[in-house]
């Protein structure tokens, strides 16, 4: 779906027939601050997925204030490797940070457009779009959730959303020990939706998907996730033997960067949903797969790429084509409320992720946590992400800029 070079390409560039992710007006602003706080938190059991584990679970949050004392929260990601958390935040202070503070800002947008395209080349030249794609959006988040604040609007309904706020949800992160006691905790806590990791050999996968299938019985949604574990024969061999399971849909089967006629080639092959969007930055990319058709269910990450200013217009974009927008996220708090209302907004029939593994930076972290009552998360009216810091965790680095 990308190769290397269309992902250097599209990670920072910006569209500028994007769009506006706002619905009101937006009052200008002056950052006169950024402070950056990384946390690490030990956990009892590790996150596995078929290319690896997380021993402990970080946190990268940006927290912005202007210059009238309105602040605003956000979330960068930085799972994957350990030293991605530091490093982020080297980048944040050190380097985009400088460019924004101190200066007027006609809104979140402004500041959005002006990091991509003022380090579109760097990132280039350095071999890391990834990571400034991501500090990038951890920064819009935090700059989206200040203006809802000023404007005293929760953040779902400032970005044009109607309704109540409330969002269907999944439990994900089930991985291979014991999925089904995962599951069956998970109902417990007010879910109804399901996500198994697999990837890890077809009896395992088997096994797994069989006992997850048992224990919540055979109208459960329950979908599959193999982290790109697959080749394009491999994929094809496991979704049809895992078809009978019925899975919800097949996410990231293959890797992201294999050729768009291997994804679609699978897809027309494919008696179950494909599902993929975490490992895809930029619109251009966004755009491309939603043309090529392979991806029934697209999964954004806020965090990841993009923010608010970029997924917002994608999601709308995803749901105009009649495709499924679910935002994926796999981090600490305030990326689960962030992707809440994102959802809230876009609307669609899309699912919330929120990762069912241990995370003290989760219900620890951010006042108040979402509640998950029969499937459902409903936000509050609370103006911005509607949110606290409760930080009962200490950052194992703080990093500000002005220092």
């Amino acid at each position: 779906m990308q190769t290397a070079v269309t992902i250097l390409a599209a990670m920072t560039s910006t569209d500028p027939a994007r769009d506006s992710p706002g619905s009101p007006a937006i009052d200008p602003f002056t950052i006169e601050s950024l402070i950056v706080d990384v946390y690490r938190a030990p956990v009892t059991r590790p996150v596995r997925t078929s290319f690896g584990s997380m021993g402990d679970r970080p946190a990268v949050v940006v927290t912005v204030r202007s210059t009238d004392g309105m602040q605003g929260y956000g979330e960068v990601w930085c799972n994957f490797p350990d030293p991605a958390a530091g490093y982020r935040a080297d980048l944040i202070a050190g380097v985009l940070a400088p460019a924004i503070v101190g200066r007027p800002w006609p809104g979140p947008e402004a500041v959005f457009d002006h990091l991509s395209e003022r380090f579109r080349l760097l990132a280039i030249q350095a071999g890391e779009p990834g990571p400034f794609a991501q500090c990038i959006a951890g920064i819009d988040i935090a700059l989206w959730d200040m203006a809802a604040r000023r404007a005293r609007l929760p953040l779902w309904r400032f970005l044009g959303g109607s309704g109540r706020g409330r969002v269907p949800a999944y439990a994900s992160g089930i991985g291979p020990e014991d999925p089904a006691a995962q599951a069956a905790a998970a109902r417990t806590e007010g879910h109804r939706a399901f996500k198994l990791k697999v990837g890890f050999g077809l009896e395992r996968d088997l096994d797994n998907l069989s006992a997850m299938r048992e224990e919540l019985g055979p109208n459960a949604t329950i979908a599959v996730d193999a982290n790109q574990a697959w080749s394009p024969e491999e994929a094809r061999r496991m979704i049809q033997t895992i078809a009978f399971h019925h899975p919800a849909w097949v996410e990231e089967p293959i890797a992201v960067d294999r050729p768009e006629s291997d994804w679609v080639g699978l897809a027309s092959d494919s008696p179950v949903p494909l599902a993929g969007g975490e490992n895809l930055y930029g619109e251009q990319a966004f755009r491309k797969a939603i043309e090529a058709g392979a991806l029934a269910v697209i999964q954004p990450d806020v965090t990841k790429w993009g923010g608010i200013t970029g997924c917002l217009p994608v999601a709308r974009r995803i749901l105009g084509a009649g495709r499924r927008y679910c935002p994926h996220h796999l981090g600490a708090g305030i990326g689960v409320v962030a992707s809440a209302h994102l959802l809230a907004a876009a609307g669609g029939d899309g699912l919330l992720e929120i990762d069912c593994n241990p995370n003290p930076l989760r219900e620890d972290f951010v006042e108040p946590y979402p509640r998950i009552e029969k499937g459902t998360v409903e936000l509050r009216e609370s103006p911005g992400l509607g949110i606290t810091m409760r930080r009962r965790i200490s950052p194992v680095r703080v990093e500000s800029y002005p220092a």
